[in-house]
């Protein structure tokens, strides 16, 4: 509902009716003195869940977090001043690993800036060239004409939020007292000559359309959806096929049939749908009778029977060298960003395949500079694109997948050290290069971190893979934890749901967005170090908004692990107080104080059995506390000999 009150409280209530119709569904809100007629108006709308968290970057990461989960955007909300400012490493966290933010900022009208005013800075393009758009408002007035200004722009902003790329749309808000809902007559008469179903008409939520090529953009349900439906209807019940995309991509499903030594790989992914996602990559690798190589922060780990050709221990395969060059691919296709490994980007960087990336955003993802090409289309189109037009081979081709009628590959269950038993086809010797190879060193990895009894740091990951409730979502920490989950994480078939700040890859708001994913979610799970949960403490703060579960799963080794694996660890002083940074924390201490459960883990038989089953509500620790130096030193020792069978 509208508020006639005065001219603030129209205007900002306005915002949120039309943010509501379209969709939005919450608002995380900060506390200040110039947000008041915003705060108000969103409070009010009772389809709008409205979340108060006291620090701005905590609650912004808190918001990034909610939309990353949901695909939806999410409001954030702040008063003017340095407010603002911290915001703004959510926003480039938003931007790089493209989730829909809509950041409305309160400012201080222009008569009040440059003057001393007092909390007033410049906030007009506060965030650079980060946000999708930026505009700032126009200052409130109660005429129609700028009431249908205010209603089209926030419309604009929401589809710029979520197209081309989904990332952050910022506006900023200047307002002039009175900020509270003091009555204003003229305002208050304005109401008996308002219609709101006219002024409001054919505003429905806004979704994402099928991905197409170029990629669609979002329709509004109702109104755009009903009007090109005639257009769009064929004259029979069967769907149209679609047409072969045109240039690169259909000359790429020319040539990729052809190549015997190709691969697929498959980096950090967090798509709206992980089935369809997971199933169109099986699709084309068992057309091309090519291996993927799958990052641990890929859905494909979790769901590996959708994939016979699945390969998760490549970083360690390419340690060894005689076997990386045997395994020189001509062809790559990478979809989305690369993964996480070195080892395979210096492979890429000194092999130099032909890769063709697949992404339907407009976004540059190759920071090797290789020869690639772009195919600005989504990993399901060129799934189907594929299987219609590269007809399955006979013997010694692409043929011998097992179909059902339904043609879904009918793939065995997992076998116990991997993902053994699955036929492929005799005469692609590269494909069973890699098929055996991985077979070995994941029974390589599996006995070795099997016979460990003592708390190890890479044997946390690997066990988390087996042992956690079905569909359970995991955010994962950056710097070592992410490391570990692509060095070990176990495929499986439980649907794990991984998250992760990617974009940036910094540790900023690391358990905030972790909060924001578990907010009236699933029973989650937080993988993280004890330098990166110390960044991020104030976090702690949202308890008393939160609904759901997170635990978070603790590793303290006291200090940066992920330097000890870098060559400034070899130079010390100064690597210990100015790289390792070890704070000596007494983390029972720190949960006490937020009123947070906490428990150190002293054996592994604990672990499993406080993770096999997840508690409704509220936030716990469990607390591993490791050698960061002796788990080093064990990954310096091993990780190069898993390829060779020891």
């Amino acid at each position: 509902m509208l508020d006639f009150r005065n001219t603030n409280t129209l205007w900002a209530s306005i915002i949120a009716e039309t943010l509501q119709r379209l969709g939005l569904t919450t608002a995380v809100i900060c506390p200040g003195s110039r947000s008041a007629p915003l705060t108000i108006a969103f409070a009010q709308n009772k389809l709008i869940e409205t979340i108060p968290i006291l620090d701005e970057r905590s609650a912004s990461f808190f918001a990034l977090g909610i939309a990353k989960k949901s695909g939806v955007p999410t409001a954030l909300i702040c008063t003017s001043g340095t407010a603002a400012a911290n915001f703004y490493p959510a926003i480039i966290e938003a931007r790089e690993s493209r989730i829909p933010l809509l950041i409305l900022t309160a400012d201080r009208p222009p008569e009040l800036r440059d003057c001393h005013a007092g909390q007033a800075i410049d906030q007009v393009k506060l965030y650079g060239n980060y946000p999708n758009w930026q505009a700032e408002l126009a200052i409130p007035s109660a005429s129609i004409g700028m009431l249908d200004y205010v209603r089209q722009t926030i419309v604009y902003a929401i589809e710029r939020s979520t197209f081309p790329t989904p990332g952050p749309v910022h506006l900023n808000i200047p307002l002039r007292d009175p900020l509270v809902p003091v009555s204003d007559i003229a305002v208050e008469a304005l109401e008996t000559q308002f219609d709101i179903e006219y002024f409001f008409a054919g505003l429905e939520p806004i979704f994402a359309a099928e991905t197409s090529t170029p990629p669609s953009p979002p329709l509004l349900k109702g109104g755009v959806r009903s009007a090109i439906e005639p257009i769009c209807a064929a004259e029979t019940s069967t769907p149209p096929s679609p047409p072969l995309p045109r240039g690169g991509v259909r000359s790429a499903i020319e040539q990729w049939p052809e190549c015997s030594k190709g691969i697929i790989i498959a980096g950090v992914a967090q798509p709206e749908d992980a089935e369809k996602y997971c199933s169109a990559i099986g699709k084309i690798s068992q057309l091309l009778n090519w291996p993927v190589l799958a990052e641990g922060l890929s859905p494909l780990r979790n769901r590996a029977q959708l994939n016979p050709h699945l390969i998760s221990t490549y970083d360690l395969i390419l340690r060894n060298r005689e076997l990386a060059d045997k395994l020189t691919p001509e062809i790559a296709i990478q979809i989305g960003d690369l993964p996480t490994s070195k080892e395979l980007r210096n492979w890429l960087d000194k092999t130099q395949p032909k890769r063709y990336i697949i992404d339907p955003g407009h976004h540059n993802l190759d920071p090797l500079h290789g020869p690639t090409i772009h195919l600005r289309t989504s990993i399901e189109n060129l799934a189907t694109a594929i299987s219609l037009h590269v007809p399955p081979l006979s013997k010694g081709g692409l043929g011998g997948v097992l179909t059902s009628p339904t043609n879904s590959p009918q793939i065995p269950p997992l076998n116990k050290g991997g993902l053994g038993g699955v036929l492929t086809s005799p005469s692609n010797e590269y494909l069973q290069l890699w098929r055996n190879t991985e077979t070995q060193v994941r029974q390589t990895i599996d006995q070795k971190l099997s016979a460990i009894n003592h708390i190890i740091e890479p044997k946390i990951s690997w066990l988390l893979s087996q042992i956690l409730p079905p569909a359970t979502p995991i955010f994962i920490s950056n710097s070592m934890p992410v490391r570990d989950v692509e060095f070990f994480w176990k495929p499986n078939n439980l649907e794990i749901k991984p998250f992760v700040n990617r974009g940036a890859n910094g540790i900023d708001g690391t358990l905030s967005t972790a909060l924001g994913v578990a907010h009236r979610n699933q029973s989650s799970i937080l993988l993280t170090g004890d330098l990166t949960l110390l960044h991020d403490t104030n976090g702690f703060l949202i308890t008393n908004k939160f609904v759901g579960h997170l635990t978070i799963v603790l590793i303290n080794n006291n200090g940066g692990g992920i330097f000890e694996m870098l060559p400034v660890a070899k130079f010390d002083p100064p690597f210990e107080e100015f790289f390792a940074t070890p704070q000596d924390i007494n983390f029972a201490q720190l949960c006490a104080t937020y009123g947070v459960e906490h428990e150190i883990i002293e054996h592994w038989e604990q672990f499993q059995q406080k993770l096999s089953f997840l508690p409704n509500n509220g936030i716990r620790v469990l607390e591993l506390q490791t050698n960061r130096r002796s788990d080093a030193k064990w990954r310096q020792d091993n990780l190069s000999k898993f390829a060779k069978g020891s």
